[in-house]
């Protein structure tokens, strides 16, 4: 008797297509993400395994470490680029009607960073680093009529010298009628 178990969830590997139209709006100097493993959870959520590099920080002399200024960067960098996936692929529970020119016109006004939250436990080599991220939970809301989504998301970086720091952060998609 053979005993199978759930089908596996899909991943997608970079797509060269969709990483540059995401991180169009950093300025060149400041475009940090090199590529994104994209795979599906449970429950229509979804996560990231990101590659990054910081070759010199885009607003302060070098400081020797990735600091919280450009674990925030990355952070938006790896998130909208797992949105915009998310989208194309059908994988994010409360996007089912989103399309990537939706995803396009919120990109920037409308995906907002609600709460964040970072803990360094090492120093970690901002030339040379790794990045993941996942939806923890999605909600839809409707504060005063307005409906909006919320996300629970975590997130954590590391390095080959075992440089490390995690968080989480809260979403708000709002505009979304």
């Amino acid at each position: 008797m053979t005993v199978t178990g759930p089908a596996p969830l899909p991943a997608f590997a970079t797509d060269e297509g969709l990483l540059p139209r995401v991180l169009t709006p950093y300025k060149p100097h400041c475009r940090y993400l090199l590529s994104a493993e994209v795979s599906a959870l449970p429950g229509g959520l979804s996560r990231v395994r990101a590659a990054f590099t910081i070759p010199e920080s885009c607003y302060i002399d070098d400081t020797g470490h990735l600091n919280a200024v450009e674990v925030n960067i990355a952070y938006n960098q790896m998130m909208y680029y797992l949105v915009a996936k998310s989208v194309k692929e059908g994988l994010l529970t409360g996007f089912e009607s989103w399309t990537l020119e939706d995803f396009w016109r919120h990109q920037l006004p409308d995906i907002l960073i609600a709460r964040f939250a970072s803990r360094f436990q090492r120093p970690i080599d901002a030339r040379d680093f790794h990045g993941e991220m996942e939806f923890r939970s999605i909600s839809r809301r409707s504060p005063g009529g307005k409906p909006l989504l919320m996300a629970t998301t975590t997130y954590r970086y590391g390095d080959a010298g075992g440089g490390r720091c995690d968080g989480d952060a809260t979403l708000a998609f709002v505009n979304i009628t």
